[in-house]
């Protein structure tokens, strides 16, 4: 795809096409919550799907009805990504995907994230807020 339409082109279809993904995905897991009520509870239910198998290490410092804060110290799909030769898009596949899941999970679950292993930082910080009303 490089190749025939540039890299910026073809990392801005990808782009695309994985942030479509992950919205689907979080649909589609959202459909799955208990009676069908998504909350910052359930998203923290779903966790464990991304660090089965060791795939990431993590310290949590926080888990409640408002806030999601933990940081991975480990991320073997960075470790992966750099083995195949693709650690230059790794935030493209992997990263990019995590703020989309939320849009289709429920919208009212924000993510900031200042610090990535992918862009070589030392650690990822996630810090995900669950906006109600009242907030």
């Amino acid at each position: 795809m490089v190749k025939r339409l540039g890299e910026d082109e073809a990392q801005s279809i990808l782009d695309t096409a994985i942030r479509q993904a992950a919205i689907a995905e979080g649909a589609n897991l959202a459909s799955q919550a208990p009676d069908g009520e998504t909350s910052m509870k359930s998203f923290i239910d779903c966790f464990e799907l991304w660090t089965r198998g060791g795939a990431l290490e993590v310290e949590v410092h926080q888990a409640t009805d408002e806030r999601f804060e933990f940081d991975v110290t480990r991320c073997r799909y960075a470790e992966t990504y750099q083995e195949m030769g693709l650690g230059h898009i790794g935030q493209l596949l992997s990263c990019n995907r995590d703020e989309c899941f939320c849009e289709g999970y429920d919208p009212k679950i924000k993510l900031e994230r200042k610090q990535t292993i992918m862009a070589g930082d030392a650690r990822c910080t996630f810090r995900y807020r669950y906006e109600s009303e009242n907030n």
